[in-house]
């Protein structure tokens, strides 16, 4: 399988693995799936940290090649944005783009937002 890590999904899998069902974390743990992150994660999660919302390490940059190393890198391109303008989903951009990003590399999107369970222009796995 291959598997778009939603950005809670990246950061519960790296910081608080306890967080995930133990059927996720078999997927993300099967050498067999591919693991696949968005630069939009990355964007999320450091804008997150500089809002104070969540705590990521004092060495940034180590903590970002350590955490997104084992992954697959997701590229953001062109089509992946007119996607992202055309999905039936609510306005929140990030969202919007990790589902597209979905949509057009046939990636399974792991995440447990109820709004991106149920769009139907994309394939899921849920955290449930």
């Amino acid at each position: 399988m291959r598997l778009l890590l939603d950005t809670h999904i990246w950061l519960w899998a790296y910081l608080e693995p306890r967080r995930l069902r133990p059927h996720l974390l078999r997927e993300l743990r099967n050498p067999a799936n591919e693991l696949w992150l968005s630069p939009i994660s990355t964007w999320e999660a450091l804008t997150l940290h500089l809002k104070g919302r969540i705590q990521l390490p004092n060495d940034i940059e180590g903590w970002l090649r350590d955490a997104t190393l084992p992954l697959r890198e997701a590229r953001l391109t062109h089509e992946i944005a007119l996607a992202a303008s055309r999905l039936s989903l609510h306005p929140d951009p990030a969202d919007r783009f990790l589902a597209a990003t979905a949509q057009v590399l046939d990636l399974v999107l792991a995440t447990a937002d109820q709004r991106l369970l149920g769009v139907a222009e994309i394939r899921t796995l849920g955290n449930r």
